[in-house]
Formats: C-alpha cells, structure tokens, sequence
C-alpha cells in the first residue's frame, strides 16, 4: 500500500493495511430538552424542581419554618427552593478560602441568610429605600450590598424575622420573589429610564408589564438554570447587555422609528460568551411577546441533564444566531420581526457618575459608594437627605451605583456634598469610579478571598499612590478594576480592564495563601470602545491580595509610559508584551 493511500486511510486501516470493522458510537446522551427529549428529570436538581414548585415554599416559611426555626428546614427547601424567595444560607464566619471546595455546603453554612431584595430596573422611591434601610438596622445587622445586578442584599437574616420582612417590604411594592433560583432574576432597565434628555425609548412600561406578567408565574418558575434579563432605551447602552440572556437596546429604526435591538445568550462564570444580535428589530409593541418567546425557548430547549451546561449560551453556541431567531418566529412568535442595524456605539459613560440635566429642567446625580458596600442607616439617611433636596426617586445601577432623580437645580450642590457625607461620592476618583467587587468569602459560600476590603484597601492606596498622574492629567479618564472572590465572575472580571478573579495561591513556605489570577483588556461597548471584548490572561500572573495595589500601580505606569496616542488601556493591554503585564 502506497503512502498517497495510507494517507487517506483511517486510523485502524493504516495500522495494519487492513480494514478493522467499524466500531459503533455510543449515542449521544440526551441534553435533557423538554421539547426534544421529554420532561423526565435526569438529575436530582430537576427531579425536586418537579417535584414542588420552588414559588410553594414561601408558604411553608411562614407557617413552619418561621416558628420551628432553622434546624427544621429539610434540605431540598434549604439549598433550593429558598432560592425562589431571594435566600441562600451565608458563609459561617471564620472558615477560610482553602477549604471552600472541600466543605460540603452543610459545613460552611451558618444558620443566617442572605436575603435579595429585587428592585427591576433599579427603580426605587425614598420610602422603599427607607424601609429596605430599616430593615437592615432591625434584622440584618445594619448591612447592605449593592449588587452589580440593581439589587440590595442583606445578611445576618433570621429565618424567624423572614415573614416581617416581608410584610414590610410588600407594604411599599417591592419584594424578593424569583430574586434567585432557576427562574426570570432581576430585570436590569436603564437607571435614567424616562428622565434623560438624550433617551431613545423609555423602558419603564415594557419591565413594569413583565413583572406584572412573568415574575412570580408558574408558566416560567423552572427553567434550566438562572435567566438574566437588560433592557435600555439610553443611548450609553448602561445595561451591560452583552452579558446577559436576553437583551434589548434602544435604536431608531430608518423606517420603522424607535425600538430594540435584539441581543440573545449573553453570560460570563467559568465558561464566558458574549451575547449574540440576532439582526431583528423589536418594535415596542413587540417587544414583551419576544421577550416571552426568547424565555420560553430557554425552557423548552434549554439543557437540563448538566447544570454546567444549563445556560442559554450553549444552546444558542450550538444552534447559532440565525437557527436561534428563526425558531423564535416560527414556534413561539408566529411572525416575523424587521431585519435591522445594530445601535450607534455610545457616546456618554453608562455609570451616570455626576450631575446632569433631565429632560424636565431638573437634575440627575449619579454617585458611587465604595465597591457597593452600604449600610442600613446609611439608606435611611439618604432618604432623608433626599426628601429635604426635594427629590423621592432614585435608581440602582448595574455598576454599584445609585442615581438620584429629580433634583432641583439650587439643590444640587448641597446634596452633592450631603451625599459625600454619606460615603457617596458623585465625583469621585478614577479607581473609586472603576472599582466593583462581589460578596466575598465574607458572606458567600462559593467565595475563596476577601474582596470588599481588599478593593477599599486598593482605591485608597492608588488614590494615593497615583496622584501624580492624577494631577498631571496623564490617568486614564476611566479605568475599572474588578474583584472577584471566585471563578464564577459575579463581579465581571473578564469584562474589566483589569479584572481579578480570586483563588489559592502557593508559598515559597509552601502554605496557599488568598490571590488572584489577572484578566486584562477586558470591556463592553462604551463610548471608549466600539465592541464587548474579554479580558487577556498572561501565563503565570497571579498576584497575592498583599500585593494587589503594588500590581496596579505598575501596570497602570506603565501603560502611561508605553501608551501610543489615543490607546486605551484595554487597547494596549491587548498589544503589549507579557513582561510590561508583569
């Protein structure tokens, strides 16, 4: 047998210069798609999800576990369907990040949740925000967290206190129904949703009708896994879009006028992918029945047999943007969408940091407290700081920011200064801006390092450290730093320009020591870039907590040094060599 023949001869024929009969493939294990495979369970996880909705357990809070106590929650209620009502159980104090993936769950618990409030589109009134703080100081020990999501997070929560809570929370509108679990989480909205000057469409009535509608419905309380909704109509496109599930950005359609750009299987964690446009122009009227479609899709055909495998993102990576949109119109629409453009890139920053004019005459400031760290007297207090400024309305942002609404102009600037105060800062230095960071090994389970410290600790010593290149002017205009106490990206370190993600690092005394791994160059589209990119990793760069300012400093020198005119850092970070990343 010549060579030209072996060549295209398979592996068992070259071998031997004989053929090898066929061995047959295994078939191919079913994904577990409702609509493909059937609705038997194929894991546990799906097999209790069937078995009792998750929305059923509220009841079983309030009528036993409330007065039996913590010990008499049974397990599939306690890891699951709590989840449903916006609770996890917190981190026990004093277990460090080695041993987090060595623990069973039982083991690293306390007897303490953390409690979500959902606030869709961040949109919250004084009096809201005054009773989230006052239940804070009343049972969750005066803490509270701003997410990167819109939400509040509380800790320390007894599940005794749980029903008061509630009652207090529903008294003003809000809640934390579906505000975690394999359900429609949280909807992100622009927070300058129907007051901004340059707003395309004003998303207000499209995400209060899909909370009328969707949030809290059996039709959709069992999806595969976690749904993440943005919706915006401002220009900045300050959703983060491009990371979520289900997207919808503002245009103006040449022909047909105002409306949405469509954007489809957007999520980060270990597995990142950024969302896809699927080229179909979503009218307003349109625009609740697609996202109903888009999520139905998930439940139908979503993964079910591997959690891992479970988001939207794999099915759309395998079906493609064009299968994706076509079984949208055919099974679920029964019509089909425009074709249209994608949104003009943004102009404006989409953190609203600063004090701008509204549409009505009257001012917006967005502020920034410190990688998301509150407490519940604090938002009492900024409740009333506003009320005596003549404001009632402020919003939550997806940067860990909050936006306070309607201010009259001879108010701004004693409010802004009153915010100061408050540890809210409305002009504040290019690390503080940038800097977000998770819960942390503080509170979370999954965490392996401190972050909310660790990132006070870094904004103060770069403030200080970089002050010259502040002053001189050559400091980056913007520059975010994200901190992250694990792989699962809560805190979006690949969409950073620098981002960490927390882990073990070895010793030369050979004990692991808290650090993390370092992405560089990460971003979503923003007026400084024209597209969503993931950060770079270089080989072997990890740094210790200890020495995260000392990193920062060097590199964000450097930059200045080595930037050509005009680059951003995301743009050099990408370019240069590894040993100016070092």
């Amino acid at each position: 047998m010549t060579d030209t023949a072996l060549a295209g001869a398979s592996p068992d024929q070259a071998g031997n210069g004989r053929a090898k009969r066929p061995t047959s493939r295994p078939a191919a294990k079913p994904h577990g798609q409702w609509k493909v495979d059937g609705t038997a369970p194929l894991n546990a996880n799906e097999t209790w999800k069937q078995e009792d909705d998750g929305l059923n357990v509220r009841e079983r809070i309030e009528s036993i576990y409330a007065k039996e106590g913590f010990d008499a929650i049974p397990g599939q209620d306690l890891h699951g369907r709590f989840r449903w009502w916006g609770l996890y159980t917190q981190r026990k104090p004093g277990i460090d990040g080695g041993k987090t993936a060595t623990l069973e769950p039982h083991e690293l618990e306390d007897k303490y949740f953390m409690l979500r409030v959902r606030i869709d589109g961040g949109a919250l009134t004084t009096e809201q925000l005054r009773v989230i703080g006052q239940v804070s100081v009343d049972f969750a020990r005066d803490s509270a967290d701003l997410t990167d999501r819109q939400n509040i997070q509380l800790h320390w929560i007894r599940v005794e206190d749980i029903p008061e809570i509630w009652n207090r929370l529903e008294s003003v509108g809000l809640s934390t129904t579906e505000a975690c679990g394999d359900v429609p989480r949280v909807i992100l909205g622009s927070p300058v949703a129907g007051i901004a000057k340059d707003e395309i469409i004003d998303p207000t009535p499209l995400i209060r009708e899909l909370g009328d509608r969707f949030i809290g419905n059996p039709l959709l309380s069992n999806l595969p896994r976690k749904y993440k909704t943005a919706i915006t109509g401002h220009p900045s496109q300050d959703v983060v879009h491009e990371i979520n599930d289900f997207g919808l950005v503002g245009m103006v359609h040449p022909e047909l006028g105002p409306g949405y750009d469509l954007w489809v299987g957007g999520a980060l964690a270990t597995n990142p992918m950024l969302a896809k446009r699927l080229g179909a122009f979503v009218r307003p009227d349109q625009a609740a029945d697609v996202w109903l479609g888009v999520t139905s899709i998930f439940r139908d055909y979503g993964y079910r047999r591997m959690r891992t495998k479970a988001r939207l993102k794999f099915l759309l990576a395998d079906w493609g943007p064009e299968k994706f949109r076509q079984i949208l119109e055919d099974e679920y629409l029964g019509y089909k969408l425009a074709d249209g453009p994608a949104a003009p890139k943004p102009t404006t920053p989409g953190d609203h940091i600063g004090v701008h004019e509204q549409k009505d005459g009257r001012f917006f400031i967005g502020a920034t407290p410190l990688a998301g760290r509150l407490s519940g007297s604090q938002l009492v207090k900024l409740a009333d700081a506003l009320e005596a400024r003549g404001s009632q309305r402020l919003r939550t942002t997806p940067h860990q920011k909050i936006v306070v609404l309607d201010v009259p102009k001879d108010e701004v600037e004693q409010l802004v200064a009153e915010l100061e105060a408050l540890g809210l800062s409305a002009r504040p230095s290019v690390f503080r801006r940038g800097t977000i960071a998770c819960t942390g090994i503080e509170y979370c389970k999954l965490a392996i390092v401190e972050t909310k410290v660790t990132a006070a600790t870094a904004v103060a010593e770069l403030e200080r450290r970089l002050a010259d290149l502040a002053a001189s002017g050559e400091l980056p205009h913007a520059l975010s730093l994200h901190i992250n106490g694990c792989p699962n990206s809560c805190a979006r370190i690949q969409t950073a320009d620098i981002g960490l993600k927390g882990m073990m690092l070895p010793t030369p005394d050979g004990d692991p020591t808290p650090g993390f791994q370092v992405h560089l160059g990460g971003g979503l589209a923003s007026s400084d870039r024209e597209e969503a990119g993931l950060g770079r990793t270089v080989r072997g760069l990890k740094v210790y907590v200890e020495d995260l300012p000392d990193y920062v400093e060097r590199v964000v020198r450097t930059f200045v040094a080595q930037r050509a005119e005009g680059q951003t850092f995301a743009e050099w970070a990408h370019a240069a060599d590894e040993e100016a990343l070092q």
